[in-house]
């Protein structure tokens, strides 16, 4: 791929940047463009930005004396350079996003670039949104959990939504390989971070909103209103999608001012969708009247695919054409993956919610042989939403025949104290099919021990992981080649 054209006129990089007060003169162009001062190359421009660890504008001086003929700046400076000059503006966040919008040439507007957010589905529809256009004859790119794709190359990614340097480049690299359509889950601490900020979207997809993330925004309420930022900021000639039968499907749409469509498992809606029937090979759907079959699980499902079928019409592809490839479509990987081996059913999913672990545990339940059960595999992540963890035991026992309590990725706390809080959440009745193992990997094999011919063993928690975190450091660790070798040596 040939070098990505940067636009570095100080001129072009400030279009859209609201600035309170500038002083001295500003230079004719900057190297870079960069919030962090270990990165400043002389004549850059650094950005001070006040985060939840450190204070860039702590740094400001730092910043110049490696070379940067440009500060952007929030608070009120204590020093100024006279061979330097000074931006203040309400919002660093925001004017990064802009600034480096402006740096790669705004690819997000060559781009027809829908966000999906919400607390759980955002892999799946993104996922599915990519491979359904690539399908369909046209470049793609797909920013994920899981991935990032441009067109045909496939990249690791280490944030649901990158920061903003490194997302507009991502983007102006789809733009330079082909690239004329683009997905991307948005998160929450995105949004709340302005990581988007300077990125236009063409759509944006709601899914749904659950507990989730609250060691971060406090609140549900501040945690939805999170997620609302992204649909206020939609402009007119955009399209947002959202659930009709989530609580908050609506309310995220109030001051949208984008074109407003639903989808619905349950109402009258511009996507109505039928779940009909579903077993282990995969479910029959009707969505505004046509049958389809889908190699996938589970309501949630039935619920992602809507809003696939409705963000690909609204895109302008053709209803019939978009209803053919979506039976192509196959799981996403970590999601509701299962393999039969020994006359059992291994499954691993990422849930790590109690919402998204309750769905797909009635999924399960509902394609259960007559007879058997399924054997639970369930941690919860450590440096997280604390509150969560007794909910998500209480929604596991409640389908699991037998529970194994166990690590996922304990980061900086004890798993012993993780597991603990998981076991307060299960009543004193039910304790006896509940077990505690803090090494995953003989929790896993202990499920699978538990287990009978025609049994369910779900891993839940990691999905497409590869890795489990201790401390600072991540040591390689795939759920589904454990549960694999597990139920390999049944015997």
């Amino acid at each position: 791929m040939s070098e990505l054209v940067k636009h570095t006129a100080v001129t072009d990089l400030l279009a859209g940047v609201t600035v309170i007060r500038q002083n001295g003169s500003l230079p004719s162009a900057v190297a870079d463009i960069t919030a962090d001062s270990r990165k400043v190359v002389a004549g850059g421009a650094f950005v001070a930005i006040a985060g939840t660890q450190t204070d860039g504008h702590e740094f400001i001086e730092k910043a110049i004396a490696q070379g940067a003929k440009l500060i952007v700046h929030q608070q009120e400076c204590k020093n100024y350079s006279e061979e330097v000059a000074y931006l203040q503006v309400p919002d660093s966040a925001v004017a990064l996003g802009v600034m480096v919008g402006n740096f790669y040439g705004n690819p997000s507007k060559q781009l027809k670039l829908v966000g999906v957010t919400g607390t759980n589905g955002k892999t799946s529809i993104a996922t599915f949104l990519y491979h359904l256009v690539e399908e369909m004859g046209e470049k793609a790119g797909l920013i994920s959990t899981v991935e990032n794709r441009i067109h045909s190359e496939v990249e690791p990614t280490a944030f649901t939504t990158p920061a903003p340097h490194e997302l507009h480049e991502l983007l102006a690299r789809m733009v330079a390989a082909g690239c004329r359509y683009a997905f991307m889950e948005v998160s929450s601490h995105a949004l709340v971070q302005h990581r988007v900020a300077g990125v236009f979207f063409a759509g944006g997809i709601f899914t749904n909103l659950t507990r989730d993330h609250l060691d971060y925004h406090g609140t549900l309420q501040a945690y939805r209103d999170a997620k609302k930022m992204f649909f206020d900021a939609l402009p007119p000639t955009s399209f947002a999608l959202s659930n009709l039968d989530d609580p908050n499907g609506t309310f995220m749409l109030q001051n949208c001012k984008a074109r407003k469509e639903y989808y619905s498992l349950t109402n009258l809606a511009y996507v109505k969708c039928e779940l009909l029937s579903q077993e282990l090979a995969g479910m029959h759907l009707r969505i505004n009247g046509a049958d389809l079959y889908l190699p996938l699980l589970g309501r949630f499902n039935a619920y992602n695919i809507s809003a696939v079928y409705g963000a690909a019409c609204l895109l302008g592809f053709d209803s019939a054409e978009v209803l053919r490839v979506l039976t192509l479509l196959r799981p996403v990987r970590g999601r509701l993956e299962y393999c039969v081996i020994q006359n059992r059913v291994g499954v691993v999913d990422f849930a790590h919610t109690p919402d998204a672990l309750e769905k797909v545990l009635d999924t399960l339940t509902a394609i259960l042989p007559k007879g058997a059960s399924i054997i639970g595999v369930v941690g919860a992540g450590g440096d997280r939403d604390s509150g969560k963890r007794p909910l998500m035991a209480a929604a596991a026992v409640k389908y699991c025949k037998k529970l194994v309590l166990t690590s996922d990725n304990p980061r900086h706390e004890k798993p012993e104290d993780i597991i603990a809080q998981m076991y307060e959440g299960i009543s004193s009745e039910l304790r006896a099919n509940v077990f505690c193992n803090v090494d995953r990997r003989e929790a896993i094999r202990m499920a699978v021990a538990l287990s009978s011919q025609g049994d369910f063993v779900l891993v839940a928690g990691k999905g497409h992981e590869a890795y489990q975190q201790i401390g600072d450091e991540k040591f390689p660790f795939d759920d589904v080649t454990e549960l694999r070798l597990a139920l390999e040596k049944i015997r």
